[in-house]
């Protein structure tokens, strides 16, 4: 394991590491395989120098590294031969000489044969300890026993004293820092890891399974758990690892040399929103298998590995209650003046501690007053926790408010409590204790149905910009799929994103998506059904707002509407709610001529159209550099209904003869 040494146990080491050179180069002498001791300057003297391992606590690096790979005296030997011409200029003028060539510094096998004590054949064999773990490496030379003998750049430091990792790893792998603290959940998680790995008496320590979204928590947790262990932690991506089978075989190699040397516990993580392909499924489970020492697995399904022990443990972040504790703690003072908006931040974000840690002292190094303070913790909550949606949804940024919006008042009033629902379902889930008694039905959704044009996609923004949260409309035609099983990977794309983000998903038109399940009559019907009760889980247990928009709302399956809380219809808007979405469509620095609200009011259009023919008709004005007039918005009211395939009857018309 790796630990914090006190400069003596260096000092000691080293003294050690270079008596055992000077006993080899006492052999070299004794074999007569130095033409001359004359330059040795009296240090070879063919007697073993003295060995003091019980005085240094731990062994010496080169005791601990031959018991661990299991080395013979012979090649405990070679080792130190081929670590002398690095160490000591007097090794190196010996194998020279030895060799008959001044160039010739380096050993190899036919020396160590014919000098080096009970020598065997078998030491030479790639199976064997020397080259099965790549203590030394072999050059090329007329024959195996005539080719140069060089130790590992990484043994060699090893052997030194210095634990630093193997150059070849470092491209692949990433140190872990230690977590400043860990909430209590969290905490306990972590005792769990250490009895598991402290409880096992031999190296095949089983694979702690670390289920969930991967994240920060689930570093932070393996993180304190391996310090507590004395080792370092490194993480690795799955989706880097090697394909072909010599690569890696070669890392799986230099890995578990590294977890014997310097005692590292490896994380393998899986990205969030990729699926591993054959060959990485098959390289992660050779790597699980064959590898021992202290290994973690990060991956969002449960996962069963062939002859090893494994322990599954579901992690994820701090429950609402630490977050808005750690809110506190990393706030200070400052807390206390954001009267309650603590809890808002934990209520509307699912972060993690560090990222509690690090937004906090952001907000306080930029922030001037607490309602600035206030402002920019929302901001930068929002920035690190928005999610990556770009291939399956567009980001819409909220430009309307409960002004823009015309509909009857009892659809406000709806409106309104879906905001309510959503600004504290933390304290009637968590606080009041509603999740305690189930986590089915938790997720907040709801079905705006109406015909297009009629303000759904609207007031999915009044609701995004009074919650101050992001909003992501979903494309389907990148979602839907008509390869068998593809639909429900891409639902759990954007539901995994979305959920740490806790952004309001509008899945616009979606009667496609959401229509009756057919009756099963292949296996697209079966799959098909699968993916829609899939969708069905996930909006129950998604932490934001779900939305879902349909022109038709007889095709929805009445087992779906159960399962929405929330339902919204937006009617058609009559004279009077017409005449009022004239009055607010257009812009206030818009130049307008005295307009007749009453008599556009008789243009049978939702809100959509009438937003499209105000738009044309300043397009028309700008072209003759005038205001909009009513004759403007009569001939952009002909093309929209030229548009809509619908002719303007005698009344519409007569609205402006």
């Amino acid at each position: 394991m790796t630990s914090v040494l006190h400069p003596s146990w260096h000092e000691a080491n080293q003294r050690h590491l270079m008596s055992a050179v000077k006993s080899i180069h006492g052999v070299l002498t004794r074999k007569g395989a130095m033409v001359d001791d004359a330059g040795s300057s009296g240090e070879a003297s063919g007697e073993p120098a003295e060995q003091t391992i019980e005085a240094l606590s731990p062994p010496p690096a080169l005791e601990r590294l031959c018991v661990a790979f299991g080395l013979s005296t012979f090649e405990r030997d070679i080792l130190l031969l081929c670590a002398g011409v690095e160490l000591d200029s007097a090794m190196a003028e010996a194998v020279a000489l030895a060799n008959g060539d001044p160039r010739r510094v380096s050993p190899n096998f036919s020396l160590a044969l014919a000098a080096l004590s009970n020598p065997h054949w078998s030491a030479l064999s790639p199976n064997c300890p020397l080259r099965l773990w790549r203590l030394i490496e072999v050059g090329n030379g007329e024959s195996l026993t005539r080719s140069s003998l060089r130790i590992d750049e990484r043994v060699l430091h090893y052997l030194t004293g210095i634990s630093d990792l193997d150059e070849r790893l470092r491209g692949m792998v990433e140190p872990v820092p230690l977590p400043t603290e860990l909430p209590e959940s969290q905490q306990r998680l972590v005792s769990t890891i250490v009895s598991a790995w402290s409880a096992t008496k031999e190296t095949r320590f089983p694979v702690i399974h670390l289920c969930g979204h991967p994240g920060g928590s689930q570093r932070s947790v393996s993180a304190a758990a391996c310090a507590q262990l004395g080792t370092r932690l490194f993480a690795l991506s799955v989706q880097t690892l090697p394909q072909q089978a010599p690569d890696l075989d070669a890392f799986i190699r230099l890995w578990q040399r590294e977890a014997v040397l310097g005692g590292d516990a490896l994380l393998l993580e899986e990205r969030e929103w990729e699926t591993l392909d054959t060959a990485r499924e098959l390289a992660l489970t050779r790597v699980l298998r064959q590898l021992d020492g202290y290994l973690l697995l990060c991956s969002r399904t449960t996962r069963t590995i062939p002859d090893r022990p494994l322990l599954k443990l579901r992690i994820g972040k701090p429950t609402p209650a630490e977050q808005g504790a750690l809110w506190r703690s990393s706030l200070g003072v400052a807390a206390s003046r954001l009267n309650g908006k603590v809890d808002a931040l934990s209520s509307q974000f699912d972060l993690d501690a560090d990222t509690i840690r690090l937004t906090s002292a952001e907000a306080l190094h930029t922030a001037c007053s607490d309602e600035e303070l206030e402002t920019r913790l929302w901001a930068i909550c929002q920035a690190r926790v928005r999610p990556r949606l770009d291939e399956l949804a567009e980001h819409i940024v909220p430009a309307s408010s409960w002004d823009d919006l015309v509909l009857p008042e009892a659809q406000k009033n709806k409106l309104r409590e879906i905001a309510t629902h959503v600004r504290h379902r933390t304290k009637v889930y968590q606080t009041w204790g509603f999740a305690e008694t189930g986590q089915r039905g938790l997720g907040i959704s709801a079905l705006f149905s109406g015909q297009s044009g009629t303000g759904k996609t609207m007031a999915a923004e009044v609701l995004a910009r009074e919650l101050k949260l992001d909003l992501y409309r979903i494309d389907l035609s990148r979602v839907v799929s008509k390869y068998i099983g593809e639909t429900e990977v891409n639902l759990r794309r954007v539901f995994d994103a979305a959920e740490g983000g806790n952004v309001i998903l509008l899945f616009d038109e979606a009667d496609a998506l959401f229509g009756k399940r057919s009756e099963v009559k292949d296996s697209h019907d079966r799959y098909a059904n699968i993916e829609i009760s899939y969708l069905l889980q996930r909006m129950e247990a998604y932490r934001g707002l779900a939305i879902l928009t349909t022109n038709m709302k007889g095709a929805l399956d009445q087992a779906f509407l159960r399962r929405i809380r929330f339902a919204v219809q937006f009617p058609f808007p009559d004279t009077l709610q017409r005449a009022e979405i004239w009055r607010r469509v257009f812009p206030k620095q818009m130049p307008m001529e005295p307009l007749d609200f009453a008599s556009l009011a008789r243009l049978q259009v939702s809100g959509g159209n009438i937003r499209s023919i105000a738009m044309n008709a300043a397009f028309l004005a700008a072209d003759t550099d005038r205001a909009v007039s009513m004759d403007h918005l009569l001939q952009a009211a002909r093309g929209e209904y030229a548009k809509l395939e619908r002719p303007f009857t005698d009344v519409e018309i007569g609205a402006r003869r």
